[in-house]
């Protein structure tokens, strides 16, 4: 599902893509152009299709921490579900657990900014700014 927003340069409405289409496929989050990232985790400068400064946004290390958080109190519970019913070596919980811990991380982080980014052109969020007189 997109959404209609008003186009900046006065044409009637543009379409914006989905947010989640940020992250998953590296969507810029105004023209859909699959331009959003530099490479597997860095963002790009700008998008070369509508010109949006991706600098200009702050994800910041949000995605990181929520996303370790998060995927290691599931490994975690793995790792005890793992021990409790098949008793295996503790090599095996050597072997697997970072692995896994660190796929689900890096696989997920790209994921996480696109639709960060996204939200926060789709909702204009900024630093907070004072106001001069």
């Amino acid at each position: 599902m997109t959404e209609r927003k008003p186009d900046p340069a006065g044409g009637g409405s543009a379409t914006l893509p989905p947010p989640i289409a940020s992250g998953l496929y590296g969507c810029c989050p105004r023209c859909g152009a699959k331009t959003l990232f530099r490479t597997f985790l860095a963002f790009a400068d700008r998008c070369p299709a509508c010109g949006l400064q991706f600098s200009d946004f702050n994800v910041g290390d949000g995605p990181v921490v929520f996303l370790t958080l998060g995927i290691g109190t599931l490994v975690t519970i793995l790792a005890l579900w793992l021990e409790l019913s098949l008793s295996p070596p503790f090599w095996v919980h050597l072997l697997l657990w970072p692995v896994v811990t660190l796929a689900m991380v890096v696989g997920s982080l790209r994921i996480a900014k696109g639709l960060l980014l996204a939200l926060e052109f789709r909702n204009r969020a900024h630093e907070g700014r004072i106001a001069e007189d």
